[in-house]
């Protein structure tokens, strides 16, 4: 995984766990991973509770709690372990979810360095480094059901690594406030 020390928003855990940020919210409430810090500041995780999250969602629902419990106190006891049993029956393949999990940290952190945001290149919105492509747009068109190559052949200092970091980019970084109505300006 990426630095130990890095703790990463419910968004960004959301986009490494594979799991949609309510649940996220959800784990964080019911103390499947614990919360540290001052609660009045946001909610951030590190590298090892969002491994919980993923193993969480992956197994958990054929485990009873204590099983669970027992299973995240043998991957604290054996932190390198690539197997881990989590009761007679059930062998859970960790190395393959922080994997899994490494993967999708690099590719937030390809995202992350891919994306600028500049007052001074389309007032702030942010784009692709070194061009004019707002980021948040070829996110939409991609959820709209736009085509790969379309967008590619329309924005040709795109390549199709560009669509994958928008679509990370944009779901680790949700915009903020009220979402505006289809009739009302965009706020410059």
């Amino acid at each position: 995984m990426t630095s130990a020390t890095r703790r990463y928003t419910t968004a960004e855990a959301a986009v490494l766990s594979g799991l949609a940020i309510k649940a996220v919210h959800n784990a964080i409430d019911k103390r499947i991973v614990e919360r540290t810090g001052d609660r009045r500041q946001p909610r951030s995780l590190s590298a090892h509770d969002i491994l919980r999250l993923k193993l969480w969602h992956e197994v958990g629902a054929m485990l009873s709690q204590e099983r669970r419990q027992h299973l995240f106190a043998e991957i604290e006891r054996r932190p390198a372990a690539r197997r881990v049993k989590a009761d007679a029956l059930v062998i859970v393949d960790v190395g393959e979810a922080r994997r899994q999990v490494a993967r999708q940290a690099r590719t937030l952190e390809a995202a992350e360095a891919a994306v600028r945001s500049d007052k001074a290149v389309m007032n702030g919105e942010p784009v692709f480094a070194g061009t004019r492509v707002p980021v948040r747009m070829v996110a939409a068109m991609l959820d709209q059901g736009a085509d790969e190559a379309e967008i590619l052949d329309g924005y040709p200092s795109l390549d199709p690594r560009h669509l994958t970091l928008a679509r990370v980019w944009t779901a680790a970084n949700p915009r903020r406030g009220r979402p505006r109505k289809p009739d009302e300006p965009a706020a410059l």
